[in-house]
């Protein structure tokens, strides 16, 4: 236990240290390689007139709360992150929708019980890939949090055939191995699964819709 407490601690520190530059360029640069981030929410079998409650863990800048925000008007949404500066950038993203967006800056850990089976949705958009060695534990989370019928949606990398590209993108935390979607489909009722090329296939993201049955 101490180890693995150790890992996470290091893992939020990291991620921290990480965000402090890239929360002033994010949204300004990362529209031209996360892609599937607006289908995903599109995607979210809820229905929009229902007061849904919907966590997103590791909101960054609140691009896809503002996003949920508008797709679902009475949803009540929460979104995660352990950087500060992600945080205090989501709250000005999301500033119109405030009565209905709570945001809190800390990590998704396993064996927190005070969302148990209250979430009709957890959204992971682009955040799973990043967290090492601690992303299956977050699906188990996940699982224990969402109601029976409840809906998991992830949007992250998936792979690439090419050793360089895997390499720089190990230098900025990411993890590209295929490895989310065994998991996902263990846990979960599938409802879609889909990988999709980016740039000619440099490399491939996915799009994941689970049911909690």
């Amino acid at each position: 236990m101490p180890n693995t407490f150790s890992s996470v601690e290091e893992q939020n520190q990291t991620m921290q240290r990480y965000y402090v530059l890239q929360s002033q360029i994010y949204d300004l640069t990362r529209w031209s390689f996360l892609f599937g981030r607006k289908q995903v929410v599109r995607q979210l079998p809820l229905d929009p007139s229902q007061a849904h409650k919907i966590l997103e863990v590791g909101c960054g800048t609140g691009y896809n709360l503002r996003l949920l925000a508008k797709r679902f008007p009475k949803a009540q949404l929460t979104g995660l992150d352990v950087s500060e500066h992600m945080v205090n950038k989501a709250a000005r993203t999301t500033q119109a929708y405030a009565q209905r967006v709570s945001l809190e800056e800390r990590p998704y850990t396993l064996g927190d019980t005070r969302r148990h089976k209250q979430m009709d949705a957890i959204l992971f958009s682009y955040s799973l890939t990043m967290i090492n060695p601690q992303w299956a534990a977050l699906l188990q989370q996940a699982y224990a949090d969402l109601k029976p019928g409840g809906y998991v949606a992830v949007v992250d990398f998936y792979d690439s055939r090419f050793p360089w590209f895997k390499q720089h993108m190990g230098n900025n935390h990411v993890r590209m191995d295929s490895h989310l979607s065994p998991v996902l489909e263990e846990t979960f009722d599938t409802v879609q699964h889909q990988v999709k090329p980016a740039y000619g296939g440099v490399w491939h993201y996915f799009l994941y819709v689970g049911q909690k049955v």
